[in-house]
């Protein structure tokens, strides 16, 4: 097939589109493809004047025959053309408006026809039915100020305390909009500074929690149409919320309906299974060599910023996709070109994805979820890194889970799990997540990790996430561990929230809301993150006490104390060495009677700091540190310990 001479001929077979608008897209360069392929409602030049309809155009080289079948032709079926040297079938509908659902009809070389849905498809029927739905954002935006606001910070030097949640079982049966004035008064409450969404792109299957998309331009449609999800990006964001969103470039489901062998060949993704397959997750790898196939997964990753407003994408199973050998045995995998096991096109991939984010969208965060040692992953791809902007601490993660989960009389034996961390501490930018990952499976909810009885429990929670947030790097707290709620993260069913009412449970909660305000009023916990001159032991050497010290230091000079007692023996009368004399406020207590703790152990709002040299420095103080508690201290001139003005 070839372009005729007559341009209003031409118009009505492609609906405007022209072999040249998709130089980009064969190029690796267009990351606006959205706008070009899918549906689009369109208006062209008839014989008889302005025809109006819908567009539709779909990548694939290897067929025969594509057709468009829908509910505006009985599901019959018509014929799109072939827009001559691109592999893009095009088909323009008169008539055919917003809400139409359809579906590609693909005939394969060997004439096998598959029915598939719209790869770039904004819109989807709720699953399991799997029709593309013609869709254009109508959505008025009002988050201008937070987008100025966002275009201007460091995140690096900013506070950041992120609520990641699975959206459809935090309230259970709720909409995008009906869930939203819930969701922002409660973060709000809880004083995160972000939220973090597990995969909101369609997917037909709910134990997936998202990681197997099916739709990666569309919004998951059982929680209502894309302007919902807009809405509620908007109302976290003039509630000054940050909205992070997870995203799947590592690998797709298998449906036949889906991107898998779209047009009869392997298209999006390798054709070996060496290259191409997840045999663990039973899932297909894209071939991140291929132009088109980075044009369309760069194009997704903007689309959700510039098209959603979301802040920042976590990319999930980034180790997945760097090494060619990730969960295979020997000789299931095929060696880079220089016999190595890295996946140099992933990585170009990567560095190219990031760069360009980065230089569209201001102020917005990638974030990497890899569990290896790759190095650079949060250096700047002009520096040889990957670019990222944060990647998830994994090993601090496994190290201090697995120190809390031990019986206090062994963990003299591991203290070693409470200080590793800060060893590589600066040599990315972290975030350190206590995610969903950490609740499924068996691997038992926070609470429950945690030995001892419940007041052992509580108070020990209570003293970890106040490390937590002391400790260098940004914080991630999966729904329901923040009021320790004892089953599994089970998407099928609601966060029990009737619990928080209840003794432990409601003062964990207030716990975590003091921590979140304390950390954001002092800049001590926050700006100097990335820096080591930012943190410095007290004492990281007490292993038979099951105690640690350190100190925090901001930017502008402030100053603040964390001391940690993972022992069931209080410290009356332990001696820490500061950095100054004078007055050291106590700003927060996990052992404070509003969270559930005894009360018992204080220090009546303030020590004095000697000039009494101790260890390498220069004053120090005799404080009272709770069983299983934390205390702060601050020479700022703050107010006192939040945790005995909060009310129940």
């Amino acid at each position: 097939m070839t372009m005729s001479d007559d341009p209003t001929t031409d118009a009505l077979r492609y609906g405007g589109l022209a072999g040249w608008d998709l130089e980009g897209f064969h190029t690796g360069a267009d990351t606006e493809i959205w706008k070009r392929l899918g549906s689009h409602l369109v208006t062209v030049d008839g014989p008889e004047g302005p025809v109006s309809g819908t567009r539709f155009a779909v990548w694939a080289p290897q067929a025969k025959a594509v057709s468009v079948h829908g509910d505006f032709n009985d599901w019959s079926g018509q014929p799109m053309e072939l827009l001559p040297g691109t592999g893009v079938w095009v088909g323009f509908v008169p008539g055919v408006g917003a809400g139409a659902l359809y579906k590609y009809s693909v005939q394969t070389q060997w004439g096998e026809w598959l029915e598939k849905a719209d790869p770039m498809a904004r819109y989807a029927e709720i699953p399991p039915a799997s029709a593309s739905i013609v869709w254009e954002s109508d959505y008025t935006w009002s988050d201008q100020e937070w987008l100025e606001r966002r275009a201007e910070a460091d995140l690096h030097a900013e506070p950041m305390s992120i609520y990641e949640l699975h959206l459809g079982s935090w309230r259970k049966g709720k909409s995008y909009r009906e869930v939203t004035e819930e969701l922002v008064e409660y973060v709000t409450w809880q004083g995160y500074t972000h939220v973090e969404l597990l995969p909101l792109s369609q997917h037909p299957y709910e134990p997936s929690w998202g990681y197997q998309v099916t739709g990666y331009f569309a919004a998951q449609s059982t929680f209502g149409n894309p302007d919902d999800l807009r809405h509620l990006i908007d109302r976290l964001h003039q509630a000054g919320i940050g909205v992070i969103m997870d995203w799947v470039p590592g690998h797709f489901p298998k449906d036949s309906w889906g991107l898998g062998r779209f047009d009869g060949s392997a298209l999006y993704e390798h054709a070996d299974p060496r290259q191409g397959e997840h045999r663990d997750w039973g899932t297909y790898i894209f071939n991140y060599g291929r132009n088109e196939v980075k044009s369309f997964l760069v194009s997704n990753a903007l689309y959700w910023l510039t098209e959603f407003h979301v802040d920042g994408l976590r990319v999930d199973a980034v180790a997945s996709m760097l090494y060619l050998d990730y969960s295979r045995e020997e000789g299931q995998w095929v060696p880079n070109i220089y016999g190595g096991r890295e996946n140099l096109e992933a990585i170009d991939f990567l560095r190219y994805v990031n760069s360009h984010l980065q230089k569209r969208v201001a102020g917005i965060a990638m974030i990497a979820e890899e569990s290896t040692s790759f190095p650079g992953v949060t250096l700047p791809v002009e520096e040889g890194g990957l670019g990222f902007t944060f990647k998830w601490n994994m090993g601090w993660m496994n190290d201090t889970l697995s120190y809390i989960e031990d019986d206090p009389i062994y963990r003299q034996y591991h203290h070693n799990n409470l200080t590793f961390g800060l060893v590589y501490a600066w040599s990315e930018h972290f975030i350190l997540p206590i995610s969903h990952d950490e609740v499924v499976h068996g691997k038992g909810s926070m609470i429950n990790k945690v030995p001892g009885d419940d007041w052992q429990k509580f108070a020990t929670l209570r003293a970890y996430y106040a490390f937590m947030w002391s400790h260098p790097g940004k914080q991630l707290l999966f729904m329901g561990s923040e009021f320790g709620q004892r089953p599994e993260f089970n998407e099928a069913v609601s966060l029990e929230w009737w619990v928080s009412d209840l003794w432990g449970h409601h003062g964990l909660q207030l716990l975590l809301r003091d921590l979140n305000r304390v950390y954001r009023s002092h800049p001590a916990l926050y700006t100097a993150d990335s820096d080591p001159a930012g943190f410095a032991w007290i004492d990281a050497g007490d292993a038979s006490g099951n105690t640690i010290s350190f100190l925090r230091r901001g930017t502008g000079g402030e100053q603040l104390a964390a001391v940690i007692n993972f022992s069931p023996v209080p410290r009356e009368a332990m001696t820490i060495g500061l950095p100054s004399t004078g007055s050291w406020h106590e700003v927060l207590n996990t052992d404070s009677e509003i969270y559930d703790g005894t009360g018992k152990y204080g220090n009546l709002g303030q020590v004095e700091a000697l000039a009494e040299p101790w260890n390498d420095f220069p004053a120090r103080a005799s404080v009272v540190v709770p069983p299983m508690g934390a205390v702060w201290f601050s020479q700022d001139p703050v107010e006192q310990n939040p945790g005995h003005e909060s009310d129940r």
